[in-house]
Parts: structure tokens; sequence; C-alpha cells
């Protein structure tokens, strides 16, 4: 079945990353208009545009600065006068072990948390808000498994900001339903890209690999196809619910 989204308009924040750039390839083949969210990575974000077509554009936000974040939402809506779908994909994969300083620690947490969790649900509140007028649309929240299984001690936060996005895409799934607002999650593992570099620095990828239950690392391009065919509306009747990308490595 090939998916067709022609005419939806899909605001994507963290486009430049990795799961990011691989989402905006697969839904441009898939026909969507792409409102391409990025925040230092202005050439990476102009080419993804040019190969996406479709009447794409740029956006340029730090989604560290809440009112960036809140601006990004309404400056997509003055250029093409919707949006149809929210995916949130930026994230920060940040160490912070318990024995920093305190406020080194706060720091670091609060940050993660601001990037992780507020911001996408700022974004969030601002599609349901969208929503509601228009007839409904869809959000796309990439959260972990790390909100289900736990993360290591250094990344705390990380585990925390991802099962707090998980909450809030389920509680919009459950009160916004009857209104056409459809949410879902998808909870990758680990996956081949930049963000997780420092991880496998640390602690060697062979030890991710020996974990997993297949016998590669889940790739960008493992997990793309998934978010676009959430977009399609041919999984609304499964709103609220996580699909786990983790090639076997966390089976709940």
């Amino acid at each position: 079945m090939k998916v067709n989204l022609h005419g939806q308009i899909v605001l994507l924040a963290g486009a430049t990353g990795g799961i990011g750039a691989s989402i905006v390839r697969y839904l441009s083949e898939a026909g969507a208009t792409i409102a391409i969210q990025y925040h230092r990575h202005k050439e990476k974000a102009e080419e993804l545009q040019e190969s996406a077509g479709n009447d794409s554009q740029v956006f340029q936000a730090n989604l560290d600065d809440l009112t960036q974040t809140e601006h990004l939402f309404q400056e997509v809506i003055t250029a093409y006068g919707r949006v149809d779908t929210l995916i949130n994909s930026a994230g920060i994969y940040l160490p912070s072990r318990p024995d920093k300083g305190t406020s080194e620690w706060l720091e670091d947490w609060h940050r993660t948390i601001r990037i992780n969790l507020t911001s996408p649900s700022l974004l969030c509140r601002q599609a349901i808000l969208h929503f509601r007028e228009h007839g409904g649309g869809r959000i796309i929240n990439i959260a972990s498994r790390a909100a289900f299984r736990g993360d290591t001690e250094e990344y705390l936060a990380y585990a925390a900001s991802k099962g707090g996005l998980v909450s809030i895409t389920r509680t919009i799934a459950r009160a916004y339903g009857k209104e056409n607002v459809k949410a879902f999650v998808v909870a990758p593992g680990f996956v081949r890209t930049p963000m997780v570099d420092e991880f496998f620095q640390t602690h060697g990828e062979q030890t991710i690999v020996n974990e997993i239950a297949l016998p590669r690392l889940t790739e960008p391009d493992d997990v793309a196809p998934t978010v676009v065919f959430l977009a399609s509306g041919l999984m609304d009747h499964a709103t609220g619910c996580t699909v786990d990308i983790n090639a076997g490595s966390y089976v709940r």
C-alpha cells in the first residue's frame, strides 16, 4: 500500500537530525509539504528543502528558547494557512552524572527537559488549539525506549523527558479524540545518529549491538516509514499508541 500525503502540511521539528532528515525524505516521497525546522544547520535544512520539493520551506527556531518555539508554529501557519500534522523529532541526549555539582546538574536537567519535553509540549498545545478549529489533525512525538525501560545513570533527565512525552501524548489522544485530534508515540531504541556518538565513544558500539535481537543497529531509515504511515491516517484508530522500534532490545 502506497501512502499518499499530497496536500498535507507537516510541521517537522528537529528536521536536520539523523531521524528527522530521514523523515523529511520519506514525507516528501509521499507528497507532503514540509515545514522544515532547524536551529543551527541552515545549509543542511536548505538541502533538505530543495530535495523535498512540494513547496516545502525552512523555518529557523531555537527550541531551547520557548518564545522562539511558540513563534515557530505561528510562522508556519502564516506561511501555509494551516498545519495537518505535527511531528516532534527534536531532542538532545546530554550526559550528566548525579555526582556533578548541584547547579551544573540542574542546568543539564533543565536544558534537557526544555528541549525534549517542554518545547514539544508547547508545540502540541498550539497544534491542539489549531486542530480544534480546523477539523482535527495528528501529532506524532518521537520518544525513546528509555521512557519505558529507563536509561543509564548519566541520562536520568533524558529518560524522564521521554517518559513525560509519552504521557502527554496519551493524554492528548484521550482528551481530544472526539474533536478528531489523534496523537501517537514512536519510541526508538539506539539509532545510528550523531546524537548518540558520545555514548558510543564511552560505552562502545558493540555493547549496544550485543543487546539487540537483530544483527545490525537501527538506522534512521528504519524509523521514518512508521512516522509517515502514522501521518497517513491509516492508523488513526491506534491513537494513543506507542510504536516500539528498538531491534528487539526491549519488548513490552
